[in-house]
């Protein structure tokens, strides 16, 4: 019996820490080249962990783009949190809320050289979503949160 307890526990443990998401540290040079070289459409949510509307749209994108699974819909959620949050509570709090997309990490805090690389309108407010179709050139900035409706028709736009 209490070997049975151990295994189970091992299993339980090693299952619980290959489910969890690896953060990567990634610079802007980075996010622009993911940009740049992805051959499906594609939406990058740059959100913080302490943001309230940021963490309120997420599940919105994952389960939108979740609609549009024939179309390849990239989703990356750029997380601007803190230094001292990563990877650890990042990690933590990414497991908790359950997202599922890949989340990546912005290594930089300069926000007047990270921002306009991005889009020339962007103050640096969050959340901000960035949708890309390259093969047909459509380019789409918000620097707000999107409401759950209105992104559906932009998710339509992006793809058509």
């Amino acid at each position: 019996m209490k070997k049975s307890f151990i295994v189970i526990f091992i299993i339980t443990f090693l299952f619980n820490s290959a489910s969890a998401q690896t953060i990567k540290k990634v610079s802007m040079k980075e996010v622009i080249q993911m940009i740049d070289s992805s051959k499906t459409p594609i939406v990058i949510n740059f959100w913080a962990s302490w943001c309230k509307p940021c963490v309120q749209e997420i599940p919105w994108f994952e389960k939108a783009i979740a609609t549009f699974k024939n179309k390849n819909i990239q989703l990356l959620l750029v997380s601007l949190d803190f230094k001292s949050d990563y990877p650890k509570t990042l990690t933590q709090f990414v497991k908790k809320k359950g997202f599922s997309s890949k989340v990546l990490w912005l290594n930089e805090t300069n926000a007047d050289y990270f921002c306009p690389l991005i889009d020339s309108s962007w103050s640096g407010n969050i959340p901000a979503t960035l949708m890309v179709n390259n093969a047909k050139k459509y380019r789409q900035f918000f620097d707000q949160q999107i409401p759950e409706a209105r992104l559906m028709l932009e998710l339509n736009q992006l793809v058509q």
